[in-house]
Parts: C-alpha cells; sequence; structure tokens
C-alpha cells in the first residue's frame, strides 16, 4: 500500500509529533465558590472533592494552584437563605463575599492570577431566578440595573472579568456602559452567550443554593424563559453577534460536552476567543465512573477537555484544573 496513515501512529513519539490538538494549564479556568467562615473549606453534597471556600482558606489553596500553574479563577458567591429577597439586594453590597475574596485575593497575588467573577442573581434571590420577577415572568428590563450594580462592585473590587451569567437582552451593552462610564474601561466582560437550559447544571445549583424555587407558575418553574433550547443551533449564534455587537471581550458556551457542535460553530463566527464551560455534572459522570472502577481518571478528563479544545474552545472552565495542576497529568 502506497498511503499507510498508521506510519503516524505507530509509536507515542510519533504521536506526540504530530498531533493536533493541545491542551495546556493556560487554557483551564478553575471555577471556586465562597462561603462566609473566612478559613472554612465545606464539602457540597453530590459534588465530589468541591467544596465551598472561606477567604482565608481559599487564598491558601490559590496559593498551591498558583505554583502548579493554574493562574486563572472564576467565583461564583451566595447569600444565606436570611439574606435572600426578591431582587437579590445582597448581589451588589460591596461587602457580599464575592467582592471582598477578589479584594483579598487581589491585595495577596495581584498580578499573578486572572479572576473571573459570576454576574447573576440567582444565588441571591429568594425565587432562586436571575433576574427580577414582574407579573409572573422574568422581567427582562428590570433585571439589567441590578445585574449592572453587581458588575460594577466586583470592578470596583478589582475582579479582572465579569462573566454575566444570566441571559437577559441586552446586559452586555447595559453592563459595558455603565462600567464605562465609572472609568472601569479595562474591565473585561466575559458574555455567557450560549447558556442553554440543561440536566447538566445539578450538582452546581446544590453548591450556590439557586434552584429555582417556584412551581406553581409556569413560566418560573424553571430557566426556559431565558436559557436556550437544547434542541436550537442557529439561535445561538444570534445571540454570539449581539453579545460581540454589544462589547464581550469573551464568549461563552454553556454546558460543552453535550455542544460541541456550538463551539465549533462559535470558533468560526466569533473574533474573539471562545470559552466553554465544563459544567458539574460532566465532572460527576467522571468521578461516577472512576469511583465503580469503569474508568481511568486521567484519560478521561484528558480526552474530555480535549475534545472541547478540539471543537474549538480557546479556555475552558473545569472543576479538574487544580487536579490537573497537582498530579501533573500534563506533563
Amino acid at each position: 500500500m502506497l498511503i499507510r496513515p498508521r506510519r503516524l501512529r505507530d509509536s507515542s513519539l510519533i504521536r506526540n509529533l504530530v498531533h493536533e490538538t493541545h491542551l495546556a494549564l493556560d487554557n483551564l479556568i478553575q471555577p471556586y465558590f465562597l462561603t462566609g467562615s473566612l478559613n472554612a473549606q465545606e464539602p457540597i453534597q453530590g459534588f465530589t472533592g468541591v467544596y465551598r471556600w472561606g477567604t482565608e482558606a481559599l487564598k491558601k489553596q490559590v496559593e498551591r494552584d498558583l505554583e502548579n500553574g493554574v493562574k486563572s479563577f472564576l467565583l461564583f458567591g451566595a447569600s444565606e437563605a436570611k439574606d435572600k429577597d426578591s431582587i437579590g439586594s445582597r448581589s451588589k453590597d460591596p461587602k457580599d463575599l464575592l467582592p471582598q475574596a477578589i479584594q483579598s485575593l487581589k491585595k495577596t497575588f495581584g498580578d499573578k492570577l486572572l479572576l473571573f467573577s459570576d454576574v447573576c442573581l440567582c444565588p441571591y434571590t429568594n425565587h432562586g431566578h436571575c433576574g427580577v420577577i414582574k407579573e409572573g415572568r422574568v422581567d427582562n428590563d428590570s433585571s439589567l440595573s441590578p445585574l449592572a450594580e453587581m458588575a460594577l462592585v466586583h470592578a470596583e473590587a478589582g475582579v479582572d472579568f465579569v462573566a454575566p451569567s444570566d441571559m437577559m437582552d441586552g446586559r452586555i451593552s447595559f453592563i459595558r456602559e455603565s462600567l464605562d462610564q465609572k472609568g472601569f474601561t479595562q474591565t473585561g466582560i466575559l458574555a455567557y452567550s450560549a447558556k442553554y437550559a440543561s440536566s447538566y447544571y445539578g450538582p452546581f445549583r446544590e453548591a450556590l443554593g439557586s434552584t429555582p424555587q417556584v412551581t406553581d407558575l409556569p413560566r418560573l418553574k424553571d430557566r426556559s424563559t431565558y436559557q436556550m433550547d437544547f434542541r436550537n443551533s442557529s439561535e445561538a449564534l444570534r445571540e454570539l453577534r449581539l453579545d460581540l455587537e454589544e462589547g464581550a471581550d469573551l464568549v461563552m458556551v454553556k454546558p460543552a460536552l453535550a455542544y460541541l457542535d456550538i463551539i465549533a460553530s462559535f470558533r468560526t463566527e466569533s473574533h474573539v476567543p471562545v470559552v466553554a464551560y465544563s459544567v458539574s455534572a460532566e465532572f460527576e459522570m467522571v468521578k461516577a465512573l472512576v469511583a465503580k472502577g469503569m474508568a481511568d481518571e486521567k484519560s478521561m478528563v484528558i480526552e474530555n477537555l480535549t475534545a472541547i479544545r478540539r471543537a474549538g474552545a480557546h479556555l475552558i472552565v473545569t472543576y479538574f484544573a487544580t487536579e490537573l495542576a497537582q498530579k501533573g497529568w500534563l506533563k
């Protein structure tokens, strides 16, 4: 035979020489959840090896991450049940967990790390939705101001990128204008451009206590009136184009593994870097198979993340970033 593709697969040296997709720690963003007790490291039910961190405990963990090569982090805050209200008032409090953690981490580590902050009302509202409710529905335009105020508080605390995950129409331009008016022209925006109404978020919602609480009104029983329909792909490109027009610096697809086609479309259409969020259920599926002795964790994690990169993601938000770095799996 003249052509034998197997020649380029004959040894690990050859395979490593010609492989097409590169995965490195610089491509990864580690998410962290916050809690009020400064030195806490609280386990999260149904989320294997993932914790809620107090600020002081998190600083020690981030120091280890930096030593191991992880440099980018996405922070999530939440209110205790007693502090939640219908409009998520605590989300714009400079003394809330999230802005305080941003300020503390930036004071300690400065430009050695990149910080992204979640901007959404659902962890702060007593109804668990990502916006303000009016007349039995999540009201888009009434939700823009509190989201922008939350983003501004994070910018004042020193965050590098705000990451609005709410999926309200027009929120990127509203936030951009609000930040620019206050002089935060260098604060970037990571837009959750295609965030799908997915079944893959269970452990994440447990971590934040952000499951929708209204069950008797059709438009409020879930997030399908603002998060995207998983049957749609052209709609994702429409969302992408709008976010780009409104000033997004980075664009995201969430979840990742079930949406590789969307990631690939974004890579073709976007003139800014594409981020993919490998979500909590994707993480837990690996952990479950490993616990049953049915998969090698290192092999499956690297395969999954490489697939996301191969589809077109420049960056990946993954709960495995710390573990990959600590165990040296990418060396």
